[in-house]
């Protein structure tokens, strides 16, 4: 996979030149600060806004640039968007060739593997009179940051939780799963109900999360720390008989059966959105896609999507948060000065975070979060989520836990693995040596 990348990333370098996705022309201005309503200066200035999410995500965005522009009309704003599929391999070669759009919505760990030790995206603390930084936690500004340049700003906090579709749980008469005896228990009622029923849908990258708070619970240990993996290749291997053990009892479809779906994702299969798969383990940020699939399904209408308790497995809390992403500005872009007021807007502006809302989770700007609560803003279920899981899951995560060359798909190792174990090409021990030394060679040990 590395090398597939760097491959593709060479061959972009050749030719990026001609077909630069920045779309920047004018004279740069000098901005305003969140409670300026100047246009920002004189010169006309276009900016180009990339990020991936659903259609809700799109749809308040797309406001919010409408809002920006309105109040600094000599600033367009074009925007680039579209879901996750693909959208990693996409932007690195933009970032790697000089093309990346001016401001960028990045995964936390892209700080790590594209930033180029801080030469890639322009370090924000440098436009600090238009983008409050003061509104930010301290300590997740510094996790932002590469050769000490403040890289990104982080926009939420974010980690995995249990959600369920209770009327499918009500419908075959077992009860939401709150540790291993229950989850056992409904695969075997959801089987006797109907086998094309599962209890909890995991895709590849899911089941590397899953196995991680597995392991966390019955551990009590991070998966890494200080670069080096925490657990005995048994252990591992213990865990990885516990996802056997999960297919094998009908909680969770083998990735042939969720493959075999063609799907992109999980809230757009069908199988979901009907109520057939009825639990998932995902990030607080993403429920409302979830929740909107399943109460808009047009063959069973009005379905009830709940947040679950967290699953014992153990004596520990398994589990992790992270930032759930940051948003950046180009080191190539023409106009870094405004693009980093349109961060502002959207992180710290009044009208901007009405419009984002919990768009992308619940804000870290504390001046975000005071706007929403005066005007009891945002999506309730992604508040009772966040505070859920960053009351519970302590452990960290390591900066290369999302590296390209672990989570993509379909060459990334956790992809890998994971699929060779659910196909039974490889058994438990094999799995988790696998997965060590991928990890191990992308950890650089």
């Amino acid at each position: 996979m590395r090398k597939s990348i760097k491959k593709a990333m060479s061959l972009a370098l050749a030719s990026v030149m001609a077909l630069s996705l920045a779309a920047c022309s004018g004279n740069s201005s000098s901005g305003g600060s969140s409670g300026d309503s100047s246009s920002g200066g004189d010169g006309q200035v276009e900016l180009k806004f990339s990020w991936w999410g659903g259609d809700s995500r799109h749809e308040a965005t797309e406001k919010a640039i409408e809002a920006f522009m309105a109040k600094y009309p000599n600033i367009t704003v074009t925007a680039e968007y579209g879901a996750w599929s693909g959208w990693e391999e996409k932007q690195a070669l933009n970032i790697m060739g000089g093309n990346a759009a001016d401001v960028m919505q990045i995964n936390w760990n892209w700080i790590e593997s594209y930033s180029g030790n801080g030469k890639n995206f322009a370090n924000l603390e440098e436009y600090s009179d238009v983008l409050d930084l003061t509104q930010f936690p301290s300590d997740s500004l510094e996790l932002c940051k590469a050769d000490g340049k403040l890289m990104a700003v982080p926009v939420a906090l974010t980690g995995r939780l249990f959600y369920w579709n209770k009327t499918t749980f009500d419908e075959v008469g077992v009860a939401i799963p709150t540790d291993e005896a229950s989850l056992l228990a409904a695969g075997e009622a959801f089987k006797a109900f109907d086998e094309d029923y599962y209890p909890l849908a995991l895709g590849e990258y899911d089941r590397m999360i899953f196995l991680v708070y597995y392991l966390e619970s019955v551990y009590g240990k991070p998966w890494v720390q200080d670069g080096q993996i925490q657990y005995t290749a048994e252990e591992i291997a213990a865990g990885m008989e516990f996802i056997n053990k999960l297919e094998d009892s009908h909680v969770i479809p083998t990735l042939a059966v969720l493959n075999g779906d063609m799907a992109d994702s999980i809230d757009k299969n069908a199988k979901w959105i009907d109520g057939k798969y009825a639990g998932i383990l995902e990030w607080d940020s993403s429920a409302s896609k979830f929740e909107q699939a399943v109460k808009e399904s047009t063959n069973k209408p009005g379905q009830e999507f709940v947040i679950g308790e967290f699953v014992k497995f153990g004596d520990y809390d398994g589990g992790f948060t992270k930032i759930s992403m940051g948003l950046s500005v180009a080191a190539s872009s023409a106009h870094p000065k405004e693009a980093a007021m349109l961060i502002n807007f959207l992180l710290n502006d009044p009208e901007g975070v009405e419009i984002c809302s919990t768009e992308r989770g619940i804000p870290c700007s504390a001046a975000a979060v005071a706007v929403l609560d005066e005007k009891g803003l945002g999506n309730e279920l992604v508040k009772e989520a966040n505070a859920k899981v960053l009351g519970f899951s302590k452990f960290p995560l390591d900066t290369k836990f999302e590296h390209n060359d672990l989570k993509a798909n379909p060459d990334g190792v956790y992809y890998k693995v994971f699929g060779k174990l659910s196909s039974d090409d490889i058994d438990a021990a094999k799995a988790a040596e696998d997965l060590m030394k991928g990890v191990n060679e992308c950890l650089g040990n």
